[in-house]
């Protein structure tokens, strides 16, 4: 019969800074919580220490690192890599005792195998952690790494993650215990390092190349639909943002209550479908402290919220750090030039916020849509909001199609709202009603 593996355990240490408060500590360490469990550990206990800052080699004091070696079963002792030189008559006693002892009645409980820290560490920070704990230890960037890992499903995803997790790992490479010896044949003179790090820079160069071709292509996508109305969905991971774009659009798009459970772009039409049509994009979620790899990585991703016509701020109402996140995602689309897009602020959850702090999030968020994805009626007034929204830029002119290019009619009912229709000498009579862009498009091809 198959066995089912263990969970992997872990512990959890967090750092408070001088300017972060309890609130915002507490809050991070919850967050680091649920990416964890989303990775698929057990969290089994937590360390924490207020520090002037997260620079010490072992990062914890001594007190501190003996707490977390208790639970890890390490000795709490940094100490060196090296193991101490024996005697082999001290061998021949040692392994005598060893086989002689008794077997334990009742295997102990097992000890966590990971420890997981709430900021992001040095390659020299690991290994003291790790020497003093007996655990693997991983930092927030390394934990956020692998579930992109783990959730990528397209091509494009996929090498975006992957050039980022190689970019995390080459630092932090180590001599296997092994040895490291020099190389012999084509590379002499390696060490077993030295050739690591260079498939990885290989590896590296090679995903650049396969990225940017597939970026073109997305790129060619996205330019197709430049005079189209595109709304992009932002925010914070894990703020309703899939929820919302399958009620607005009808589609079935992954909805799961974990972090990062969306990291593909994925582009739906607005439903009952207007004239012109109105896209919608559901975007990769943000995080506190996302690793500036993975948002270079993704720049192509987040290239719809940069060429949208108008973002959707999403923001999980209910929880109590909501501003703090709000701020985490506007100033990662300030890194990519995306603050200059129109945006709204949508407060999401609102079926679990109480009167109270209704009331509360509408005097400090005045013109903030307040909803539920899953109230039918909430959704129905978003939908209303952002016709309207575009509505206010849109203009009506007049297009002639040509008797000889009526294959186009379907180009037009797509691009622009077809007001009313006359026949003349020169072809069919349009009244429309669209944007600037999309009707100075439409009138060079009926030329």
């Amino acid at each position: 019969m198959e066995t089912k593996s263990p969970t992997p355990r872990a512990v959890l240490v967090g750092i408070q800074t001088p300017e972060v408060d309890d609130i915002a500590h507490a809050a991070s360490l919850e967050e680091l919580g649920r990416l964890v469990k989303t990775l698929g550990y057990e969290v089994v206990g937590s360390v924490s220490q207020r520090r002037e800052g997260t620079g010490a080699g072992s990062l914890l004091g001594s007190g501190k690192l003996s707490e977390l070696a208790a639970l890890t079963g390490g000795t709490g002792e940094i100490g060196s890599m090296a193991p101490p030189p024996r005697a082999k008559a001290r061998q021949r006693f040692e392994g005598a005792a060893e086989a002689a002892a008794p077997e334990p009645e009742e295997a102990a409980a097992p000890k966590p195998e990971f420890v997981i820290v709430d900021h992001e560490l040095s390659p020299s920070q690991i290994r003291n952690l790790e020497r003093a704990t007996g655990a693997q230890v991983l930092d927030r960037t390394g934990v956020i790494v692998e579930i992109f890992h783990r959730h990528a499903n397209t091509r494009e995803a996929k090498l975006q993650v992957e050039m980022a997790r190689l970019k995390y790992v080459a630092p932090r490479l180590r001599e296997s215990s092994g040895g490291g010896g020099r190389q012999q044949g084509p590379g002499a003179g390696e060490t077993t390092l030295d050739l690591d790090r260079r498939k990885i820079r290989d590896r590296i160069s090679e995903l650049k190349d396969q990225l940017e071709s597939v970026q073109r292509d997305s790129d060619n996508r996205r330019s197709a639909r430049r005079d189209q109305l595109r709304v992009a969905l932002v925010g914070y991971t894990n703020a309703g943002k899939s929820s919302l774009m399958r009620a607005l659009t009808g589609s079935q798009v992954l909805v799961e209550d974990k972090l990062f459970a969306t990291l593909d772009t994925t582009v739906r039409i607005l439903q009952p479908e207007t004239r012109p049509r109105v896209l919608v994009s559901d975007t990769v979620g943000f995080i506190k402290q996302l690793p500036h790899d993975l948002v270079a990585s993704f720049r192509s991703t987040l290239a719809e919220a940069l060429e949208a016509s108008l973002l959707l701020f999403v923001v999980d109402a209910s929880d109590p750090t909501y501003e703090a996140q709000l701020e985490v995602s506007r100033s990662v689309l300030r890194e990519i030039g995306a603050d200059a897009v129109p945006s709204r602020l949508v407060l999401n959850k609102m079926d679990r916020v109480d009167a109270a702090g209704r009331a509360a999030l509408a005097e400090k968020h005045p013109d903030a849509i307040m909803l539920s994805a899953h109230a039918p009626e909430d959704v129905a007034a978003l939908r209303e909001t952002l016709i309207a929204f575009f509505e206010a830029s849109m203009v009506e002119d007049v297009l002639v199609l040509p008797y000889a290019k009526q294959g186009l009619i379907g180009e037009v009912y797509e691009s622009a709202r077809v007001l009313s229709e006359d026949y003349n000498e020169a072809g069919r009579v349009l009244k429309v009603r669209g944007l600037p862009g999309a009707i100075a498009r439409l009138q060079r091809s009926l030329a």
